[in-house]
């Protein structure tokens, strides 16, 4: 993330990303498939990394790193055809899908926030404990009740983010705030 100054003096938090030119692998129709959608692929891989079957569905368009399909449907698009950085403009609003930080095993404080027992009243060492887990007749937990487990990695969104810069040379959009996900993480940007 970095700081990004307006015309007007006014200081916005960013994150840049690489926003690379995606390309069009193929056209996925009712037909043939049935359905519609769009399969890109996204970024290098050695050529040694890639299996014989992926070669021969790239058809020579290049070692991508990642394939992903999104469902579209009335598309003019056909395969080989590059989309980058110029289909956004300064001032859009987007949302932005990626995989969260994973945490591991976390306690019931961090993962959910819950504040713990006081230290008054003989309880001596119930600062970070969850309580009571149920009712006393029913002999069960109920499902979905809030414990200890393992945080992070989850598919997050984040809605109405705006765009602050795009630089077409360097396929890199400024956007507003934070993004989810580690240095590295592989977005998706929805218009």
């Amino acid at each position: 993330m970095t700081q990004f100054f307006d015309e007007t003096g006014e200081v916005f938090p960013a994150t840049i990303v690489n926003a690379g030119p995606i390309t069009v692998v193929q056209v996925k129709t009712t037909e043939n498939d049935g359905y519609e959608a769009l399969q890109f692929g996204y970024g290098e891989q050695k050529e040694k990394r890639i299996a014989k079957a992926q070669k021969g569905h790239m058809k020579d368009l290049g070692n991508f790193r990642l394939l992903k399909e999104f469902a579209v449907s009335g598309s003019e698009m056909k395969s080989g055809d590059k989309l980058d950085v110029s289909v956004f403009e300064a001032g859009d609003t987007i949302s932005v899908s990626g995989v969260s930080k994973g945490k591991g095993f976390q306690g019931v404080v961090k993962r959910h926030g819950f504040h713990g027992g006081r230290r008054s009243h003989g309880q001596k060492h119930s600062e970070r404990e969850p309580g009571s887990i149920g009712a006393g007749g029913i002999q069960r937990v109920f499902k979905g009740t809030r414990m200890a487990g393992r945080m992070g990695s989850d598919l997050i969104t984040v809605k109405n983010l705006k765009v602050l810069a795009v630089d077409k040379e360097n396929n890199q959009i400024l956007i507003k705030g934070a993004l989810p996900g580690r240095r590295g993480t592989v977005i998706t940007i929805k218009g």
